[in-house]
């Protein structure tokens, strides 16, 4: 048994959600259209730059979670997910999450994105392990802030390590999928880093190292 670790924005899905579930609010009239697009389309492309700075992203990220009531909430999900998200869902990645579900090894999805975004579409691909950073809740309400050390860059190592060693896998092989720069200290601590329709910067990182570069679109 190895592990697999899988990031999903661009990688499992061809598109990223925590933009696009930024666009879906914008379409609802959740947030205010103007100002948060704007803010959401600069925050995107600090993180492709690999420049983002986490704090203030999930500040502005979160704060629509504290604004409505949660059935409001879950109401849109569903609703993004189904329209905007499963489309986007990639057939070659669900083969690839097959592969190994086959094989018998431990399966995760790894994401920057937080959770409440990104736990159905988890569902949907059928896999139970869900690494995301995780929205503050109190008294049965968002808070717009997150708890913990974000899943970012290297918030990922921290909570995979963190997993593996809860689960008793400390030791075990370990392959890593992603298509982001972003990704490159949890790509670099794994046996078998894997480049998936990857940004530029990190093509050429797995060009240099001599890692595979496939394409799930």
């Amino acid at each position: 048994m190895q592990v697999a670790l899988f990031d999903l924005d661009n990688t499992l899905i061809a598109g990223d959600s925590d933009r696009l579930w930024g666009d879906y609010l914008v379409a609802v009239g959740g947030v205010d259209s103007e100002t948060f697009a704007a803010e959401n389309e600069r925050f995107y492309r600090e993180y492709e730059a690999g420049t983002l700075d986490i704090d203030l992203f999930l500040a502005f990220a979160l704060r629509p979670l504290a604004e409505h009531d949660e059935d409001v909430l879950l109401e849109w999900r569903e609703e993004f997910i189904r329209e905007w998200i499963e489309p986007l869902i990639l057939e070659a990645g669900r083969d690839l999450i097959q592969r190994h579900r086959d094989r018998g090894d431990r399966l995760a999805v790894v994401t920057a994105t937080n959770r409440f975004v990104t736990e159905p579409i988890v569902e949907r691909l059928g896999i139970e392990t869900l690494l995301a950073t995780e929205p503050e809740r109190r008294g049965g309400r968002y808070t717009g802030r997150h708890v913990g050390t974000p899943t970012f860059q290297e918030g990922k190592v921290v909570a995979v390590r963190h997993w593996l060693a809860t689960e008793g896998l400390a030791e075990t092989e370990r392959w890593f999928y992603s298509d982001s720069l972003n990704d490159l200290p949890l790509l670099r601590e794994v046996e078998h880093p894997v480049a998936v329709d990857p940004d530029n910067a990190l093509r050429r990182e797995a060009k240099e190292r001599g890692w595979p570069v496939i394409s799930l679109r």
